[in-house]
C-alpha cells in the first residue's frame, strides 16, 4: 500500500481542520444510513435463506418430484436475479467493489439510487435460489452507493468530497457486514483509495464507528464467529502455517484466474447465458439435494467447522472443490453477489484441511485444525484479494481473539509474496481491468 500523508495541493494545518470538521458530520449521517440499510439487509438475507431452508425441506419430503421443484426453483431464482441487473443497472453485477474502484479512479459513472436498489433486490431473490455469493461485496456496493448520493445531496461541500464519502461508505458497509470497524477501515486505505491520507482517514473511521454502533444495537456484540479462544501457537507449530500460506497463494491465483476465464466465457456472443444459467441451476440442485450446507454465503458452515464438527480429509477436498466451482457459476451468473464471504468460506476449508493433514501426518506437533481453518480464510483472501491486513485485522475482530497474530501474518504475507511472485493480479483490480479493455475494444 502506497502512504501518501500529504494532500494533492499543500493545505495549511488550520484549513485541514476545518475541511475535516465539515466531514464530521456527513461521516456520522453516512455512517448511520449504511447502518440502517446493511441491517435491512441482512434481515431480508436472513428471510430469504430461511424461505431457502423451509422449500429444501419440503423438497425433500417429495422424492418424486424433490429434485425438479428444486432445479426449476434455482433456475427461475437464477434468472431474475441476474435479469433484474441486466435490465436495470448492469454495473451492479457481482460483488460491485471492481465498480467503485472504477469510480474512484474517475473511468466510471455512479448511478447510485438504482445500484442500491437494484443491488439489494438481486441479492435477495438470488439468496433465495442458493447462489453461492457473500453479503459483504454488495454491503460495500451499498455503503459507496449512500456516500455517493450522500455528496451529491449534501449543501455546498458534498459533492466536493464524493471520493471520500465513496470510499469511507465502502468502508461502512464492510464494517456493517462483520460488525468490523478496523478492518473497514483497513479496507478503504488499503484496497480503495490505497492512500492514508488525513481526510480519508477520520471520515473513513468515523462512518464505520457508526455503522458498527448500528448495527451492534440491532445485533448485539458477539463475534460473527463463534470460536473458543486457544492458546497462542507454539513457536514449534508456526513453521506449519508457512505450506498454507503456499498453498493459499497457488489455489487463490487459480481461482482469480479461473473468475476471469468464466467472465470471460459468458461475453462471447456465441455463447448462451441461458445455458450457463442451467448449468449453474444444476449444480445448485445437486447441492441442494446431497449437502444444502454448502449454499449461500456460507456464514453458518463456517461457525460448524469453528465449533468442532469433523470430517475426513476428503469430505473437506470436496466441499473446497464444490464451493469453489459454484462460487465462480454463481460470480459469472450476472446475478448481484460478493467474493467476500465465499473466499473466506474457501480459506477455512483450505486451512482446514491442511489442518486435519498435519494432525494425521505430523500427530506430535498436536495441532488443533479449527486454528488452521481460522488462519486458512485470513490466508486465502491474502492470496486472492492481496490484502493482508485487511484480511489479518478482519478475522482477528471476527473471533475476537488476539493470539492469532502469529499465524495469520506468517500465512498471508507468505499468501501474499507467493502470489506476487506468480505474477497473479489482485482479484478486484483484475476485474476492473477486463471490464476497461472490454469497453476499449467494444
Amino acid at each position: 500500500m502506497k502512504c501518501d500523508l500529504s494532500e494533492s495541493q499543500p493545505v495549511s494545518a488550520v484549513e485541514l481542520n476545518r475541511q475535516r470538521n465539515r466531514l464530521i458530520p456527513q461521516a456520522i449521517v453516512l455512517g448511520l444510513l449504511t447502518g440502517g440499510t446493511s441491517l435491512a439487509f441482512h434481515f431480508a438475507m436472513n428471510s430469504a435463506e430461511a424461505f431457502r431452508h423451509k422449500f429444501l425441506d419440503l423438497s425433500h419430503q417429495n422424492s418424486h418430484l424433490g429434485v425438479g421443484m428444486i432445479l426449476g426453483f434455482a433456475l427461475v431464482s437464477v434468472i431474475v436475479s441476474a435479469g433484474l441487473v441486466r435490465q436495470f443497472a448492469p454495473e451492479s453485477s457481482g460483488s460491485g467493489i471492481p465498480h467503485i474502484k472504477g469510480v474512484l479512479l474517475g473511468h466510471r459513472h455512479f448511478r447510485w439510487l438504482r445500484v442500491l436498489i437494484t443491488k439489494f433486490f438481486s441479492m435477495v431473490i438470488g439468496s433465495i435460489g442458493g447462489l453461492v455469493v457473500g453479503r459483504a461485496g454488495p454491503c460495500v456496493h451499498m455503503g459507496s452507493s449512500i456516500g455517493q448520493g450522500l455528496a451529491d445531496s449534501w449543501p455546498k461541500d458534498g459533492k466536493h468530497y464524493h471520493t471520500i464519502l465513496i470510499a469511507a461508505g465502502g468502508g461502512a458497509g464492510l464494517t456493517a457486514a462483520f460488525n468490523a470497524p478496523l478492518s473497514g477501515v483497513t479496507f478503504v486505505l488499503e484496497e480503495l483509495e490505497r492512500r492514508c491520507s488525513s481526510l480519508e482517514f477520520i471520515t473513513a473511521a468515523i462512518a464505520c464507528l457508526t455503522a458498527d454502533m448500528v448495527c451492534r444495537v440491532a445485533l448485539g456484540q458477539q463475534p460473527v464467529f463463534h470460536f473458543t479462544h486457544v492458546a497462542a501457537a507454539p513457536l514449534n507449530q508456526l513453521i506449519a502455517f508457512v505450506p498454507l500460506g503456499l498453498l493459499s497463494a497457488l489455489l487463490g491465483s487459480l481461482f482469480t484466474h479461473t473468475l476471469l476465464w468464466g467472465q470471460r466465457l459468458i461475453t462471447l456472443q456465441a455463447w448462451p447465458k441461458l445455458l450457463w444459467w442451467l448449468l449453474l441451476a444444476s449444480g445448485l440442485t445437486t447441492t441442494a439435494w446431497y449437502a444444502p450446507q454448502l449454499l449461500g454465503g456460507g456464514h453458518d458452515f463456517v461457525n460448524n467447522i469453528l465449533v468442532g464438527q469433523e470430517l475426513t480429509l476428503q469430505t473437506i477436498g470436496l466441499f473446497f472443490i464444490s464451493r469453489f466451482v459454484l462460487t465462480i457459476g454463481s460470480s459469472c451468473s450476472g446475478a448481484a453477489g460478493g467474493i467476500f464471504m465465499p473466499i473466506l468460506v474457501l480459506g477455512a476449508l483450505l486451512g482446514w484441511g491442511v489442518g486435519v493433514a498435519t494432525q494425521l501426518f505430523f500427530p506430535e506437533l498436536n495441532v488443533d485444525p479449527r486454528l488452521f481453518a481460522v488462519v486458512g480464510m485470513a490466508a486465502y483472501f491474502s492470496g486472492v484479494v492481496q490484502a493482508p491486513l485487511t484480511g489479518i485485522v478482519l478475522i482477528i475482530e471476527m473471533t475476537g481473539d488476539y493470539a492469532l497474530i502469529l499465524p495469520l501474518f506468517i500465512a498471508c504475507f507468505t499468501a501474499l509474496l507467493i502470489a506476487n511472485w506468480l505474477g497473479c493480479p489482485p482479484v478486484y483490480a483484475a476485474l476492473l481491468d477486463k471490464d476497461l479493455q472490454k469497453e476499449r475494444v467494444q
